[in-house]
């Protein structure tokens, strides 16, 4: 089967678009040894992320099986990931 993303690590809750993703495209992603399919309801360029999961604000963000950030307000599953709606400051991280 030919993916269009890739999850890197059955811990992530984003994965990985392998080329450009149109809204509404149902994408099959396999997660260790399972599929699942999500339906995008964000364009997700080539390269970029989109949740596999719904998310509310405060949550990590896990590519990689590590925390690359948070978010910063709910993000539903097939939406797009990117820097309007994450993070990489800790929360409660004051700006110096």
């Amino acid at each position: 089967m030919g993916y269009k993303a890739i999850v890197i690590n059955g811990k992530d809750n984003v994965a990985t678009a392998l080329t450009s993703l149109v809204k509404g495209t149902r994408i099959s992603v396999e997660i260790q040894d399972r599929v699942e399919t999500i339906t995008l309801i964000s364009d997700i360029p080539t390269g970029h992320k989109f949740a596999l999961k719904d998310m509310a604000g405060g949550d990590p963000i896990i590519k990689y099986g590590e925390s690359i950030g948070q978010s910063i307000a709910k993000i539903c599953c097939g939406e797009y990931v990117h820097v309007h709606n994450i993070t990489s400051r800790p929360k409660g991280e004051d700006d110096e």
